[in-house]
């Protein structure tokens, strides 16, 4: 089974409410909500990737120094084996912005678990609740 490595951030606002994206029609888990990020291209470290996939998804810029590493994800799907590291931002410049298409919700951690996620994405809920202070 194949290892794929993917990389996500759990972006908070000034409110506490953290970002989650809503995968489009026609890609795989369509309609499930996750952290945004994405996969690592060949030679790429985690937080080059994750700032690269930000910036192509969400319109910011994000520096290294403001990704601090949380939790990790290890999900066995059919195909592949996910490992997914996850990434607290709470500086970037810019607007958050849906540039892939995707629908964008701000939510509080408390409430990540009423929103449906893929299996490998709602194992992680409970270290942001944890993270919040809520």
């Amino acid at each position: 089974m194949r290892l794929l490595l993917v990389v996500a951030a759990a972006l908070f606002d000034a409110d506490g409410r953290v970002l989650i994206a809503q995968r489009p029609p026609g890609k795989q888990l369509a309609g499930l909500w996750e952290f945004p990020g994405g996969k690592l291209d060949a030679g790429e470290r985690p937080e080059q990737a994750l700032i690269r996939e930000l910036h192509e998804e969400l319109g910011i810029t994000v520096r290294a120094d403001c990704l601090a590493p949380l939790a990790f994800a290890s999900h066995a799907y059919e195909d592949f084996h996910l490992l997914m590291p996850l990434y607290i931002c709470r500086r970037w410049e810019g607007f958050v912005q849906s540039r892939e298409g995707q629908s964008l919700k701000w939510v509080r951690p408390r409430e990540l678990r009423q929103y449906p996620m893929p299996p490998a994405d709602a194992p992680l809920i409970p270290a942001l609740i944890d993270i919040a202070g809520v």
